[in-house]
């Protein structure tokens, strides 16, 4: 059975004790799917993610004619144990001017920058396209970066659907520009051994660009020659799980919820394995606590740049239930992502009865109490999760078209109702029926 198009999320009664398992980071997955396509000898990539977008990133690779076999995960249902035959650098299949070889890209932003820079070391013609939402998503700098190389990239509007001449590794230099994504930049340095490039980052922020350095960090500590490489859980999709824990309520005999993420990672890898730091900081304090700053955010305010990456969006959504008003800046990338995230998060915060005010590319969101609403997710997993989250706390949350949730954690739902200490034991129900959905009812596909 598939989920419902509309889902209710009802708040926490009880106390609760859980240790979560949550899926391999989607970024580290697809950036280790290109290194081991790009390496050489056979690499068994495990704790890898399995999902919407790193599942158009491996029937891709197939589609270009790399060896990629997937088999289940034994200690996560959302991972998968993928092994992948490198060739150093070599791209096997290719189309031709009459007919290009043609990858589908969803609405992944990874999969469409980092193999649209694959493409070029092949050696024939291919056309990349995905969802109507992948070809508004900016690529111009990109393409204006490959085509320095001297690469012939066709594109009208220097968006997708566009067109790769393939001429094998071509050494030379080329700038990219990080403002718009870095993405631009990791798909450059992804390849740049293999095609003999050498690329410089420009951009605001690009020396500091956590997910440019979480890509030169992959490239150091990856197996190059073959062998293992375990993909650590996603801090973004573990967020959701600390914020669960931060909304619980103190209950009047003194019992309060533990809930934990295993393996939390401590890496450096992602920018967004800070969330616990923000939780901890003077922009959440909450009832008059007075807990001690921690990290980078100063007295209520959060950067998107410095502070966190997508678990912003977990931090944007708590921030109503904080005793002061957060300020959440750099949020320009947010609004070119799977939706314009900055305008969503306003509309459907507002919807729910928050006082929001956008100023440019900064939200400030005030202390307010929040009522019960069907929320839009523009077809964006974050909007979904970080919601349904809000609903642990606000009776009467709707989440409408919760199945996005499969391009990143299709088991979110599971997660959240599978009895602790697996789960959080949340109860979901269908709002049209009142009837509880089981766990297995839960999966997003």
């Amino acid at each position: 059975m598939s989920l419902p198009d509309l889902i209710e999320i009802v708040p926490l009664s009880e106390p609760i004790s859980a240790q979560i398992n949550v899926p391999g980071s989607k970024s580290i997955t697809n950036r280790a799917l290109m290194l081991a396509a790009l390496g050489r000898g056979e690499t068994t990539l495990k704790g890898a993610l399995w999902s919407e977008d790193t599942q158009v990133m491996v029937e891709a690779l197939q589609g270009l004619g790399y060896e990629v076999g997937v088999a289940p995960d034994p200690r996560e249902t959302g991972n998968r144990l993928i092994q992948v035959k490198g060739l150093g650098g070599v791209v096997p299949g290719a189309g031709t001017p009459e007919k290009p070889l043609e990858l589908f890209v969803g609405n992944a932003g990874t999969a469409a920058r980092f193999l649209t820079a694959l493409t070029c070391l092949g050696r024939g013609v291919y056309r990349l396209k995905g969802v109507s939402r992948m070809h508004e998503r900016p690529q111009a700098s990109l393409f204006e970066a490959l085509r320095a190389l001297g690469y012939r990239v066709d594109s009208p509007n220097n968006r997708l659907p566009a067109t790769v001449w393939g001429t094998g590794p071509r050494p030379g230099r080329c700038r990219v520009s990080v403002e718009e994504s870095s993405q631009f930049a990791s798909a450059l340095l992804l390849c740049a051994p293999a095609g003999g490039w050498q690329v410089e980052v420009v951009g605001e922020d690009a020396e500091e660009s956590f997910y440019v350095a979480m890509t030169s960090k992959l490239i150091q500590r990856f197996p190059a020659e073959g062998g293992e490489f375990l993909t650590e859980p996603d801090a973004s999709s573990g967020s959701y799980f600390l914020a669960a824990e931060w909304l619980a309520p103190k209950f009047a005999d003194g019992r309060s919820s533990s809930v934990k993420v295993d393996g939390w990672p401590g890496s450096g890898l992602q920018i967004d394995e800070r969330f616990p730091e923000v939780l901890r900081s003077s922009c959440f304090r909450r009832n008059g606590s007075q807990a001690e700053a921690a990290g980078s955010p100063g007295s209520g305010t959060i950067s998107r740049i410095r502070d966190l990456g997508d678990s912003i969006m977990t931090a944007i959504v708590l921030a109503p239930h904080a005793s002061h008003p957060v300020r959440f800046t750099d949020l320009g990338r947010l609004r070119v992502q799977e939706c314009e995230r900055v305008m969503a998060l306003r509309t459907e915060l507002s919807r729910c009865g928050a006082k929001v005010i956008e100023t440019g590319d900064m939200l400030e969101v005030f202390p307010s109490t929040l009522h019960g609403a069907a929320v839009e997710t523009y077809d964006d997993h974050r909007m979904a999760m970080c919601f349904a989250i809000l609903g642990l706390k606000v009776p009467g949350l709707r989440i409408k078209n919760p199945s996005c949730v499969k391009k990143t954690f299709p088991n979110f739902f599971q997660k959240l109702a599978i009895r602790p200490p697996a789960g959080l034991g949340v109860r979901i129900r269908d709002p049209l029926n009142g009837k509880a959905l089981a766990p297995e009812d839960l999966f997003a596909q």
